[in-house]
């Protein structure tokens, strides 16, 4: 992920697109929103959204224009936006080591606000990108609301299915990702093969980020994710990896809200039981599909970003929760 975040060429057209966000997420005639927003922004993260965005545009051989650049801002509002709704939906008081707006403001303000995010990308899709791009945002936006719907009926179900949380998080996650990957496609006038093969991509990307995600909330120190570790089981979500790890034989005590105490057995369960490796091993397949699922690439460094980024990733969350064979052979 380092590696695209810090490609010379995508570095410069993520500085336009900061640019392009703030001014977006400034754009009420309200201080207040525009204050909310801007906190929202400038919160931190690393603008993977919008960086997988421009790669694409790049790799099929669009120089980052006005319209890809606002396509990738309206990608990250979109994002940033949701990141406030799932905060309301939490109740959380703390996100990347800061209070949260519904903490801060209170849930009333923060709900509108996240609506303004939602809106304006919506807005400036259609006014300053292409009608095609704005629908495709639209109906993301639409998934993300069914993909949060649906975590909402399994919370603290012990039999959830992979099946259901896989349904989830293509929504609530890997559909924004895809539409990145479509929407460049669409402002680089790929063909419709071409279109085709890079949402798949983004889509199991996605599935690959959200995956990984939820594995760190298991494992992760709490200084790292910047929120409290095994906070998804704590608010009864089953997350994928815990899903795997139970399917595989693995036992804990599920359903009902869980004691601090009883959330850390869980995990040492979980852990014991392979956990780590059940979970990347899951998302290796996905690796090679989101490779596969590539088409003909012209732009030789963009290229190779696209076809390293699963694996870089993948490496690099083994890393962290400590796997010593996280290496994928999908480029070999």
């Amino acid at each position: 992920m380092d590696q695209l975040i810090g490609s010379p060429a995508i570095a410069r057209g993520l500085r336009d697109v900061e640019d392009r966000i703030g001014r977006l997420g400034g754009s009420s005639a309200l201080p207040g929103i525009n204050a909310g927003a801007g906190r929202i922004i400038s919160a931190g993260g690393k603008r993977l959204r919008p960086a997988l965005t421009l790669a694409t545009a790049l790799a099929l051989g669009r120089t980052p224009n006005r319209r890809v650049v606002t396509a990738a801002a309206c990608v990250e509002l979109i994002h940033a936006g949701s990141l406030v709704h799932d905060d309301l939906m939490d109740g959380a008081t703390e996100r990347r080591g800061a209070r949260t707006l519904n903490a801060e403001l209170g849930d009333g303000k923060a709900l509108v606000i996240g609506d303004f995010m939602l809106a304006r990308a919506g807005l400036a899709a259609i006014t300053a990108v292409s009608r095609p791009v704005a629908e495709v945002l639209a109906a993301t936006v639409v998934e993300l609301a069914e993909g949060q719907y649906l975590e909402t009926t399994s919370l603290y179900d012990p039999d959830r299915t992979v099946e259901a949380a896989l349904a989830s998080i293509r929504g609530k996650t890997a559909a924004l990702f895809r539409a990145g990957c479509l929407v460049a496609a669409i402002c680089a006038r790929a063909t419709a093969e071409e279109r085709a093969g890079m949402a798949a991509y983004g889509e199991r990307f996605g599935l690959i980020f959200q995956i990984l995600d939820d594995l760190l909330d298991l494992t992760a120190p709490s200084g790292l994710l910047g929120k409290p570790a095994g906070q998804d089981l704590r608010h009864g979500v089953y997350t994928l990896p815990l899903l795997l790890t139970r399917d595989a034989g693995a036992t804990g005590s599920l359903g009902g809200k869980l004691t601090g105490e009883q959330v850390e057995e869980v995990i040492r369960e979980l852990r014991t039981a392979g956990m780590v490796e059940l979970t990347l091993e899951y998302c290796r397949g996905l690796a090679a599909d989101a490779v596969a699922a590539l088409p003909v690439l012209r732009h030789g460094e963009a290229a190779a970003l696209l076809y390293g980024l699963p694996t870089a990733y993948l490496r690099q969350v083994g890393e962290i929760v400590g796997s010593t064979s996280v290496g994928c052979d999908l480029l070999e």
